[in-house]
């Protein structure tokens, strides 16, 4: 209840003076950032909240870094989901319709009116932007829109009038994920499952049956025909016989449904079972020979056509299941088949692979220890092979004309080859199964006469590979894969039959799809503001409006004239564009990478000019629950509503953040939430204490060693944040610069001292990103105006960098952690601590050495040259020999930052040191504490321990 006190509050008072309104400021430098708006088809969701804290933890620093941060936010209606949605609430899908019961907490009231699906919208809008303004989200909610809003319709009609006019929008046949119920292509946002499937071309290898008909096996490795020893059917699978153009083929029943809709003339001539086949003999139409079919139940008759050809020298699989039904006579006999002619059947080695034997496939099964076809290692197995084949596999000499040759090389011209034949044609299928949010399964289809993005335009990839070259990508390992997506993105439909959205300009029935409307989007949110402030209707934004305003085109009296719009109005809009763009950072989940993320660019780089291209792109993890996937039909879903009312903003914001770096999946627990929520609330009670109780002005080494470690936290919390690495950035802003105020307070005892109190407000500032709500209390508390939220970031001062102090600091732990190890060691409870510092002879040769290995590697025999010339050394050679070894190697291991470190910290009073930490260290270890130097003659050495000692290392003895 404190904190969501504090959070109304302070949401209140930012909202009130309108603290993250952004307008243009010639004075200011821009910074423009943001996040995908979330589909509307339910509530905003800790996944949405995720990425969302780490956009709005970098707008806030930007912002206290004097940036004039603009943080927009809007909502995506377009596309199936909201409408297939709402059709499965008028259908009375009570499954359905308990989970928005239950899980989305939609009143009953409410329920009755979601069979209209701007209503279940505007309604799912409406409680998420409630949950956004509770998550303390820093957004100038005056650009906010929809994407069904008539004038953002408007502005998506621009947008493709413009890109077909580029000759980016065209019309042609391509293959499409395709609802059979909709009757529309279906896109990855528009999909209840399988996002990011796309179709893939199989090569039908046509193998002639004894009758004068053909099977044609689906394959992606066409080049392994010359390695076939069978064909795989399952018996008890539904076949059909169908004239298919001027062939007759036998497929499975599902794959002449699929033919159908890829250009093919199917006419069903009869259906057959699996096992009428089995035990006939096919010829291999490259070999001639004749080979048998055999029965093959793990054969699925709905992926491609059903018939799979067995190549067991190369394919894990197919070696698994050919012994597998080797050692199963009776089965074979009753196919009608000998089973000593199938044991003769032997794999054919076709393809030299580096590191193989002959039968790569034998190989690796074994290597892997896999045990039958069933084993999941036969996947990891087949992969292995097909990857390796594929890169540096060469055909033998059996493959005849194509012998020697690579197969990476030799694949297209090999499909091409079989085609201009005859003996091979193609059809697409789907390697996964994708699910449309009406529920009906998808299939391919090749379209005809249908508008595409033309996504496969050479010139416009060029375009693209340069825009990326000049962004930053955080982390920089998303690089690779966006440059991997620009490679394969092919032609993308660009329009459906049903759904919400805008239409075609140009080809009524159909609607721009859902992730083609929300590529370019962001130029509307630097507009919309004007928009509805002046209540500008759709009807006014004309084509020259857009042009004026994005380009700078046209006569603006005219176009005011022409469109009713304002000239000072117009002279606005233009300004809002001109100063805001480009979009300065946008951040999205790894999911949105293979489509969204890249489509961002691609149509950024049609539209605009290049200084209007996008600068950065942040990706990250997509966020489980508990382990798993989240997904709300099987209970694994967490409203952000319902976190916030639980453990409030702050703390799901910084257990968001802290649950993973880069691309890695976070993990939402709700015990993670509690625990941060609990540090919330001990660090704010801490911050009290020193606010309390802060008076002294004392200035001692342990001040200076609090504000020195404080510059070097400033730096880190700042070089991470700018790299997005939040977690990293959290955790040193909450839990390293605490536990450096507790020792601190530790080693001085209480905190009584006013430099907690100026060392606290950066502190604060440090931590504001993330937890902004709390740390406005504290700011408030501490009499600092105005809002935390505008105060300047830190910058670290190289004067307050004290190299000694945190010598000393870190010698005392090193101590600490030094005897804890020993008494660990020992289970002794110490009575005395005798602790000795090294002589300054040792000092000497140390620091010599690490100065030396700025140069590179310290050679001992050029160190004992130098050291045999120094006069002080000279009684002392035998000793300093055998110290300067042992020093030269521990150096060599020593990494070279730690090295650096040691050489500015210098030559360290280590006895003074610790006798002036004896107070401490006595009550830590409820012992006598007592410190010799080295060359003490009256030290109390009973174990000769003080000629261990090393510099930063004294030397134990404890009794």
């Amino acid at each position: 209840m404190f904190l969501r006190e504090i959070e109304r509050k302070w949401q209140e008072a930012w909202e009130k003076a309108g603290i993250f309104e952004a307008n243009p400021d010639s004075c200011k430098e821009k910074f423009f950032v943001t996040f995908p708006y979330p589909y509307m088809n339910g509530p905003l969701h800790v996944g949405h909240a995720f990425t969302a804290s780490r956009v709005d933890a970098y707008a806030r620093f930007k912002r206290m870094q004097g940036y004039n941060v603009l943080f927009p936010w809007a909502w995506h209606w377009t596309g199936q989901p909201l409408t297939g949605a709402s059709q499965r609430v008028a259908k009375g899908d009570e499954a359905f319709i308990r989970v928005l019961r239950e899980v989305d907490g939609v009143p009953e009231e409410e329920l009755r009116k979601f069979v209209d699906p701007n209503y279940m919208a505007t309604y799912y809008t409406n409680e998420s932007r409630i949950a956004a303004k509770r998550a303390g989200f820093s957004v100038d909610w005056r650009r906010e829109f929809n994407t069904i809003m008539p004038t953002f319709r408007k502005f998506v009609e621009w947008q493709y009038n413009s890109l077909r006019a580029k000759g980016y929008v065209t019309k042609g046949t391509h293959p499409v994920v395709w609802c059979p119920k909709c009757k529309s292509p279906t896109g990855d946002h528009d999909r209840q499952e399988g996002e990011g499937v796309t179709p893939e071309e199989y090569t039908l290898i046509k193998f002639k049956l004894e009758e004068d008909a053909y099977l044609p096996a689906a394959t992606l490795r066409p080049e392994t025909i010359y390695g076939v020893t069978n064909i795989w059917i399952n018996p008890d699978a539904t076949y059909v016989e169908a004239r298919v153009n001027d062939e007759i083929w036998i497929t499975s029943e599902k794959a002449a449904e699929k033919l159908k809709e890829q250009g093919k003339t199917v006419k069903i001539k009869r259906k057959l079972k699996g096992r009428e086949l089995v035990g006939k003999n096919f010829e291999n139409p490259v070999a001639k020979e004749k080979l048998p079919i055999l029965p093959g139940w793990f054969v699925d008759p709905k992926h491609a056509t059903g018939i799979v050809y067995s190549v067991p020298a190369h394919a894990p699989y197919d070696w698994l299941a050919l012994k597998d039904l080797q050692e199963k006579p009776e089965t074979l006999r009753e196919f009608g088949l000998d089973p000593e002619n199938v044991k003769k059947i032997k794999p054919i080695s076709m393809i030299k692979v580096e590191g193989f034997s002959e039968y790569p496939a034998i190989e690796i099964v074994k290597e892997l220890d896999v045990k039958d076809q069933y084993d999941s290692k036969a996947e990891e197995a087949t992969k292995i092979i097909y990857k390796k084949e594929f890169h540096s596999g060469v055909l033998k000499e059996n493959c005849m004309e194509y012998s020697g040759k690579t197969v990476q090389n030799v694949k297209e011209i090999l499909i091409e080859d079989f085609r201009r034949r005859g003996i091979a044609d193609f059809m697409y299928d789907l390697p996964q199964p994708v699910v449309c949010r009406c529920l009906t399964p998808c299939i391919v289809k090749v379209l005809q006469d249908q508008w595409f993005l033309k996504y496969s335009d050479p010139e416009w990839k060029e375009k693209v590979r340069e825009a990326l070259s000049r962004m930053k990508i955080y982390p920089k390992t998303a690089t690779q894969w966006f440059l991997a997506v620009i490679d394969w993105l092919k032609e993308w439909a660009c329009a459906r039959r049903t759904g919400l959205g805008t239409p075609l300009p140009w080809c009524p029935g159909w609607i721009i799809e859902t992730l083609s409307d929300s590529t370019i989007y962001m130029a509307f949110y630097t507009i919309n503001k004007q928009i509805r402030r002046h209540d500008i209707k759709p009807k006014m934004l004309t084509k020259e409006v857009f042009n004026y305003i994005f380009y700078g085109k046209g006569i603006i009296e005219k176009i005011a004239l022409k469109s009713g719009i304002d000239t000072k109005i117009l002279e606005e809009m233009r300004k809002e564009f001109s100063y805001w763009y480009p979009v300065d950072l946008r951040v999205s989940a790894k999911e949105l990478v293979p489509n969204h993320l890249t489509f961002f660019i691609f149509q950024h780089t049609a539209l605009f000019p290049p200084e209007h291209w996008p600068k950065a792109i942040g990706v990250n993890g997509m966020l489980m629950i508990k382990g798993k996937q989240m997904h709300k039909s099987k209970g694994n879903f967490v409203p952000t509503k319902t976190v916030i009312e639980e453990y409030g903003a702050d703390a799901m914001r910084c257990a968001l953040i802290l649950s993973s770096e880069g691309m890695d999946d976070p993990d939402w627990r709700n015990e993670n939430a509690r625990d941060v929520k609990n540090k919330l609330v001990s660090f704010y009670n801490f911050t009290q204490t020193i606010n309390e109780n802060a008076k002294s002005d004392e200035i001692g080494h342990l001040e200076k060693w609090l504000m020195s470690k404080l510059q070097h936290r400033i730096i880190e919390v700042t070089e991470n944040l700018e790299e997005m690495k939040m977690r990293t950035a959290l955790e040193i802003a909450l839990f390293e610069i605490w536990n450096d105020f507790r020792w601190y307070m530790n080693r001085r005892g209480g905190e009584d001292t006013k430099i907690l109190k100026d060392t606290l407000k950066i502190w604060v500032k440090l931590l504001a990103p993330f937890a902004p709500h709390i740390c406005e209390e504290i700011w408030d508390g501490m009499k600092e105006k105005p809002f935390i939220s505008l105060a300047e970031w830190p910058k670290a001062n190289e004067e307050s960098i004290n190299a000694q102090a945190e010598g000393n600091e870190s010698l005392i732990k090193e101590v600490i952690e030094d005897t804890l190890n020993i008494l660990k060691a020992t289970k002794i409870t110490p009575q005395k601590i005798c602790y000795y510092t090294a002589s300054q002879w040792k000092w000497k040769i140390y620091m010599k050495i690490l100065e030396k290995s700025r140069k590179g590697e310290v050679k001992l025999n050029e160190i004992m040259r130098e050291l045999a010339a120094e006069e002080d050394l000279r009684g002392k050679l035998k000793e300093a020999a055998k110290f300067t070894s042992k020093v030269v190697q521990e150096v060599g291991r020593t990494p070279e930052k730690r090295r650096e470190t040691l050489l500015k910290i210098g030559i360290l009073k280590e006895k003074e040191v610790i006798d002036d930490a004896k107070g401490f260290l006595a009550d830590k270890f409820k012992a006598c504490i007592i410190v010799f130097s080295e060359d003490a003659r009256d030290k109390y050495d009973p174990k000769l321990k003080a000629k261990l000692s090393v510099p930063f290392r004294p030397a134990i003895y404890i009794e």
